[in-house]
């Protein structure tokens, strides 16, 4: 019975372990320092990088949301879905938070984070989730 608990203790220790261990994910050329100065898009630096984004959006596919974090930085916005999916979302063109009006809908990355918060689908789009 004491191994038993021991095993299973080992087991949530090298779990959480393994989770916390995660690290920048590739982003081939892009530049991340402009990319995470460009808050909400409201600089137009993140514009630059959006071919190179989507070549290689799918990398991101499984990567886990403290991954996303770690690399792009803390997302602009973030909406719930329900309780089995939420939206990271990084503005590439000025959202509705920069001193500039808009007349359509930003250009947006968003990273689709399923119930246990790994990434099931990145989208570029101006449309909203």
């Amino acid at each position: 019975m004491k191994n038993i608990v021991l095993n299973g203790l080992f087991f949530i220790f090298l779990s959480f372990s393994m989770l916390s261990c995660t690290g920048k994910l590739d982003t081939g050329t892009m530049n991340m320092s402009n990319w995470k100065k460009d808050r909400n898009g409201c600089l137009g630096l993140r514009l630059q990088d959006v071919e190179e984004l989507r070549s290689i959006k799918n990398s991101f596919l499984a990567s886990y949301n403290q991954e996303i974090i770690k690399t792009f930085g803390r997302p602009d916005r973030v909406e719930l879905v329900d309780k089995s999916q939420s939206f990271f979302i990084y503005f590439l063109e000025p959202s509705d938070n920069c001193e500039v009006n808009q007349e359509k809908e930003p250009l947006k990355v968003l990273f689709r984070l399923n119930a246990i918060s790994k990434v099931s689908e990145v989208t570029i789009s101006r449309l909203n989730p």
